[in-house]
This record gives C-alpha cells, sequence and structure tokens, in this order.
C-alpha cells in the first residue's frame, strides 16, 4: 500500500475513533529530529495503532523501531498498519504493558506516548536502555494546555493525571543526570539527554 496514502488513512481511522496519535506538527518534528540525529534504533512505548513508528521508520531504510502496546484492539490494527506499509521486517510490535516489558537492548532513542500519569516510571525504567548519547522523547508535554493552568473545574479523576504530569516535568526540570528541552510544538515534546559532565553549568532551568 502507498504509504501516503495509508497515513492518511490512519490519521482519518483515529479521529473517527477518538485515538490519540502524534500531531501532524508533532510527527514532523519528530521525524526530523530522528534524520538529523541519525537515530538508528528506537523504543517506543505506546504504539496506538503504529502511526509515530511507522513515520519514524519511513525516515530511513535503517531505521529499526521497538514498540509496546498494552490494547488488544490497537495493537491488532498496528499490527494491520505495519504490515500494509511493508515495515514488519523493521517495526517488531510487543503486545504487554510496557511497566512489564524488560530488555537488555540498548537505543538511540526512547519515544514516551503512552499512559500520562505513569511518565515519571516510564522514565526511569527505560533510561538504563539509552545508549549513553541516546535521547528520551516524551509527547504531550501541555496534555491540551492543561499543565499549570488552573484545574478547578477538571474532574478529580484528570486533576489527579494533570498533577502527576506537572511532577513529571519538574523532575526533568530538576534532574541532575539528565538535561531537557522543552518544544512548544503540538501538543508539547519534551527531549532529555545525560549530561556529559556533572559541573552543572547545563541546569535547564536556565534556558
Amino acid at each position: 500500500m502507498d504509504t501516503e496514502y495509508l497515513i492518511r488513512k490512519m490519521e482519518k481511522y483515529a479521529d473517527e475513533k477518538g485515538i490519540p496519535i502524534m500531531e501532524k506538527e508533532g510527527i514532523s518534528f519528530l521525524s526530523e529530529f530522528v534524520k538529523l540525529n541519525k537515530i538508528k534504533n528506537v523504543l517506543e512505548i505506546g504504539s496506538a495503532i503504529g502511526y509515530s513508528a511507522i513515520n519514524m521508520a519511513l525516515v530511513s531504510d535503517d531505521v529499526m523501531v521497538t514498540t509496546i502496546e498494552r490494547d488488544k484492539d490497537r495493537y491488532i490494527e498496528a499490527v494491520k498498519n505495519i504490515k500494509n506499509a511493508n515495515l514488519d521486517h523493521r517495526i517488531t510490535l510487543v503486545l504487554a504493558d510496557a511497566l512489564d516489558f524488560n530488555t537488555n537492548e540498548k537505543f538511540d532513542l526512547i519515544f514516551i506516548d503512552a499512559a500520562k500519569s505513569q511518565y515519571l516510571k516510564f522514565f526511569n525504567k527505560f533510561s538504563k536502555n539509552l545508549n549513553p548519547k541516546g535521547y528520551i522523547v516524551t509527547d504531550n508535554i501541555k496534555f491540551h494546555g492543561l499543565t499549570f493552568y488552573d484545574k478547578t473545574k477538571l474532574s478529580r479523576n484528570l486533576r489527579q493525571m494533570v498533577g502527576k504530569l506537572e511532577n513529571f516535568i519538574n523532575f526533568l526540570c530538576d534532574n541532575k543526570e539528565f538535561k531537557t528541552r522543552f518544544f512548544n510544538i503540538g501538543d508539547g515534546i519534551a527531549i532529555s539527554r545525560r549530561r556529559l559532565g556533572n559541573n552543572g553549568q547545563d541546569n535547564p532551568k536556565n534556558k
């Protein structure tokens, strides 16, 4: 299947079914990031229907993606889409809760785009799988503009979710091991990379 047609079809499917996929501006930014930084090996937390995994794999013929999805219906749809894109030899799809998934493999890029309330756990769990000069990219940092704004009108569950996301952002800002840059692109993107030294001169709060 023509990949441009497939991607448009996936965007329409996600919109009709209410399945969250990366915004167009965000996926363009991510694909360009993969290209510019010569990323070859990606771990994605949260496949959904395979949209971002396919887009990343299309950047170059030597990009390999391992992607994890816990929802069986979305997993099945992702399998179909990846096969239709003729990328099943470069995208490995895993049906599992990411917090139960373990690997010793190292990755150039770890992309987190799953349950917002678990971002901190995902980051801590999989940072050990990052190559020394690799990147952790986190999507939905703004969460539709709800982070660091008035939450009094939100439901209790939504307030708790946004609160955990805000805690994660503060964790990134205060982290002494990783330096993080925040980008006002799509629904907000954070890019974290291990600091090369411990002299503190790269404090992300000064960015």
